[in-house]
């Protein structure tokens, strides 16, 4: 028989969880994991802390009393639900008809998942027809390579006599980069003591 574990949490540190801990205890929670952090972070360190404390394959069930409680966007939302899942424990909300114990509660929650995919999928094309939007402006060439923003820095420290290797190292840049650069920029002139 598995665990029926609770999670509360409130955004600031002047809002209480007295209400969530009070629903949360109502529906048979025996462990209960609360905390005070924006919703707008995945890696918060209760909801983490609850995700490994779930028993592999032992039933437990999660118990939220609103999704915005556990998830900020359904795409978060359909992460922790597939890291349950991975573990054989099920999610429940008090406030609406996800609890993916029962086949009604699993058809909501691909409801929601068929959302949040039509919603990236839009995301996505708009995405693409700014682009060729742009390109048929002219305003658009993509993103620089992140070398090539560095690349007066690489021509000067190559000047200096500094190896390749280091001026990688130091630019936090690849060493073929740091070659492309100095080849293409200077060609024949490159002095011989800095091929290296």
């Amino acid at each position: 028989m598995g665990t029926i574990i609770g999670y509360a949490r409130v955004s600031t540190a002047g809002q209480s969880l007295d209400v969530q801990l009070e629903q949360l205890t109502a529906a048979g929670c025996t462990k209960i994991f609360s905390e005070k952090a924006s919703g707008a972070k995945n890696d918060r360190p209760k909801l983490l802390e609850l995700l490994e404390y779930i028993r592999r394959d032992e039933s437990d069930v999660v118990v939220i009393c609103k999704l915005d409680r556990i998830a900020r966007s359904s795409r978060h939302l359909l992460q922790v639900v597939d890291q349950l899942k991975e573990k054989g424990a099920e999610l429940r909300v008090l406030n609406s008809p996800i609890d993916t114990t029962t086949p009604h509660g699993q058809l909501q929650l691909k409801i929601l998942a068929a959302f949040a995919e039509f919603e990236l999928d839009i995301q996505k094309e708009r995405r693409k027809e700014g682009i060729e939007a742009a390109k048929e402006k002219g305003v658009y060439v993509g993103r620089q390579p992140t070398a090539l923003k560095q690349a007066d820095k690489v021509l000067e420290l190559v000047s200096q006599g500094v190896s390749k290797l280091e001026i990688a190292k130091r630019l936090g840049i690849g060493k073929s980069s740091v070659y492309r650069i100095a080849e293409s920029q200077m060609g024949s002139t490159v002095p011989s003591r800095v091929i290296t």
